[in-house]
This record gives structure tokens, C-alpha cells and sequence, in this order.
């Protein structure tokens, strides 16, 4: 929004300066009775001066029998006061007869169109603003400016849907031609579809500012819907906050202990550990009057990963032995979040393979998630192929878009 007003501002004050030039005079002879007070209006309207600049151009008009080019330099001149005095009905009524002579060109012509729809839009004469604005694009104006005038103007007029409609229309045309979308863009549609924001406009646009704007904001509020959702398992709230911790999302000393608990009980140690040791140089963790309960936390949590090393290669062996592939998924996840992704996406598909799974669904998002963190080009597939409607599959969703970022 900032910018654009800035924009109309530069664009009403550039329209004022460029149609106070007399040169035209020097072709054609203007009379001192008209030319005298036009010169006056020429410098007060760059000093500012524009409702006293209106009026001298007035005492130009209220000129007998003038010339048809004394008539075009008074309304280009009443144009330029008009415009920079933001009386859009005198500037309008100029631009009527200056069109009509037919020596405007087309650029100058556009500038002009362009400088009027901001005058409306300026005044909140929103009706006004989107007849310029689409009066601007069918003379052949592409401006990125104008096209965000149109669809603020839109929108505060409350053509909500025409907005929509247009945002998602040009969302769609940008990703088609491999460019990404404009943030303003995107958080317009948000703003615009906010009153239903469980519907597919406003998901769209979170969705696409978390893949192309990945800011921590972004992925809370994401992350947060995701939770929301009917249907969402208890058994995935290790999952928010692992998303969490890696967005930059973590919000209170809580989450950290919580996930650090929720971490040792799933028996993934080295995630416990990198939780808990990021609550601490984060500085929410060791202070006040939980410091002990969170200190002890932290040296169970040494303990347990202590103990993990110890007792690896003998619980994965008991792993490969056992005739189900649950252990084999969950050792392999641990292992990829400890940092040997790699390694732990092998004994995931080694799991997945011996079969017998409590959650197959499950043992998927877990193999595409240890492929992220492997920057392993097949997670994509692997996360698509994720179903059900207790969470999975949304968060399979979010790993596609965090595997983005960490390419």
C-alpha cells in the first residue's frame, strides 16, 4: 500500500511538472492575453501553488476568440493544476479536450490516464478510480502499478470477488511462466479472502507465500491451520513441532520441553537433543523458576542419547531380525535426524520393504522426511504418494515445501 501511494504521489507530481512546458507557443503565436497568465500558472504550479495556478489558467480561458492551439496549451495547463490540486472533475473535463484534438500520443496519453486514476483513487473515489484504471489497460497500459491500483480500488469499492478472481488469474498466468508470484500480491488475496479463511483462495495465497517467501510468519500461521484441522491426529504433535524447530516457530519455553519430551518418548534421542540444547542458547530455557525442572530435563536427555549410542548396533540388529519392519522405520528416522539421513533412508525402505507396518501411511512421510534431510530429489514423489486425513498427508504437504527451501 505504502507504494503505491508513493507511486500516485510521483506519477501526479511528474504529470504536473511535464504539462506546464509552453513550447508549443514557439510554433504557433499565443497572445500576451492568454499566454501572460499561463506563464504565471506555469510557475505557481511549481512551487506548489495549485489551486492559485487553477485560477490563473481561468483568466487565460475567460479569453475571446482564442486559437485552437491557445486552447490546447490552456487545458494542458489546466490539466497540470488540476491534477496536482486533486480537482479530478476539472482535470477530467481537460484531458476530454485535449483527447479531442487528437494530438495527444500514446504514452502521453497513458500518463495522463494513469495520473487521473490516482487522483480518484486518492480522493476514495473508488467507482471513479476502477473506470480509469480499466480505461488505462484498454489503451494498451501494462504498468504492475496500475494493475494494483485497479485491484486496491476493487477491493475498497467491496468487489471482493473481482479481486479474487483477478489475484488468483494472475497467481496462476505467473507460476505458468516460471515466474514467482508478488508478495503483495499474495497477501492481498489473504487480506481479500480472509473472511473465509479455511476456503482454497486464502490457502492458496498462504501457500504460495510460505513456498516463495518461506518468512517464520508465514509458515506459524501455516503450520498452526494445519494443527486446526478436523480430523488431525494426537499422534502428529511431535510433527508440529519438529516443523516448528526448523521454521524458526518456536514460541515459549514449553515448546521446547515438550518436544524434547515428546522426542525421548518416541525414542528419537538425537532430535530430543537438538531441541533441548536450541531451548537453551535461545535463552528460554535455564532461567526462572522452571530452570532445575529444565536443567534436569537436559541431563536426562544427555543420558538417553548416551545410552542410544551404546545400544545402536544391537537394537539394529534385533531390528532386522524382527518380523515386522516398525523398528527397522523408527532406527532410520533417528539416524536421519541425528544427521546420517542418508543411512536412515535405507533402513526406512528396509523397513517399508520387510512390511508388516502398524502405519504404512506413516512409514512414508517418514522415508520422504529423511529424504529432505538427505536433499534426496526423490522426497517430492515419496510426500505425494501420502494419504489419509488425520495429518499425514498435510504434512507431507508441508515437508514438500521445507524440502524447497533446503535445496
Amino acid at each position: 500500500m505504502i507504494k503505491l501511494l508513493r507511486f500516485l504521489l510521483a506519477s501526479a507530481f511528474t504529470l504536473a511538472l511535464a504539462f506546464t512546458s509552453l513550447s508549443a507557443a514557439a510554433q504557433e503565436a499565443v497572445r500576451p492575453a492568454v499566454g501572460t497568465p499561463l506563464q504565471a500558472a506555469q510557475k505557481l504550479i511549481k512551487a506548489g501553488k495549485y489551486r492559485e495556478a487553477l485560477q490563473k489558467v481561468q483568466e487565460a480561458d475567460d479569453v475571446a476568440s482564442k486559437t485552437a492551439n491557445e486552447k490546447l496549451l490552456v487545458e494542458r495547463m489546466r490539466l497540470a493544476a488540476a491534477s496536482g490540486a486533486g480537482d479530478m472533475a476539472a482535470a477530467t473535463r481537460a484531458y476530454d479536450a485535449i483527447n479531442a484534438t487528437g494530438k495527444l500520443g500514446g504514452a502521453e496519453k497513458l500518463r495522463i490516464i494513469e495520473s487521473i486514476a490516482g487522483g480518484y483513487y486518492r480522493a476514495k473515489d473508488y467507482p471513479k478510480a476502477i473506470d480509469w484504471a480499466q480505461r488505462y489497460e484498454k489503451e494498451g497500459g501494462n504498468s504492475a502499478q496500475m494493475q494494483t491500483l485497479l485491484l486496491q480500488a476493487q477491493y475498497l469499492s467491496g468487489d471482493t470477488a473481482s479481486v479474487t478472481k483477478e489475484l488468483m488469474a494472475g497467481i496462476a498466468a505467473d507460476e505458468k511462466a516460471g515466474r514467482a508470484p508478488s508478495e503483495d500480491r499474495l497477501k492481498m488475496l489473504m487480506s481479500v479472502s480472509a473472511k473465509q479463511p479455511e476456503g482454497a483462495a486464502y490457502m492458496l495465497a498462504l501457500d504460495r507465500l510460505v513456498t516463495y517467501y518461506p518468512k517464520k510468519e508465514y509458515w506459524v500461521e501455516l503450520i498452526d491451520r494445519v494443527q486446526r484441522k478436523p480430523g488431525f491426529s494426537d499422534r502428529f504433535s511431535l510433527d508440529i513441532y519438529r516443523l516448528m524447530l526448523a521454521t524458526g516457530g518456536m514460541r515459549t519455553a514449553n515448546d521446547y520441553m515438550e518436544m524434547t519430551q515428546l522426542a525421548l518418548q518416541a525414542g528419537f534421542t538425537a532430535e530430543a537433543k537438538e531441541a533441548i540444547e536450541k531451548g537453551f542458547a535461545s535463552g528460554m530455557l535455564g532461567t526462572g523458576p522452571e530452570a532445575d525442572r529444565q536443567k534436569r530435563l537436559r541431563d536426562l536427555t544427555m543420558r538417553k542419547v548416551e545410552e542410544a549410542r551404546t545400544q545402536a548396533a544391537t537394537k539394529e540388529a534385533e531390528a532386522q531380525a524382527a518380523k515386522d519392519g516398525n523398528d527397522l522405520v523408527n532406527i532410520g528416522f533417528n539416524l536421519a535426524l541425528s544427521g546420517k539421513a542418508a543411512q536412515g533412508v535405507k533402513l526406512i525402505e528396509q523397513g517399508i520393504a520387510k512390511g508388516e507396518l502398524r502405519r504404512p501411511e506413516d512409514a512414508e512421510l517418514r522415508l520422504g522426511q529423511a529424504m529432505v534431510l538427505a536433499h534426496n530429489p526423490k522426497s517430492t514423489g515419496v510426500l505425494r504418494g501420502v494419504t489419509g486425513n488425520d495429518g499425514a498427508a498435510d504434512l507431507a504437504r508441508l515437508w514438500i515445501l521445507l524440502g524447497r527451501q533446503k535445496r
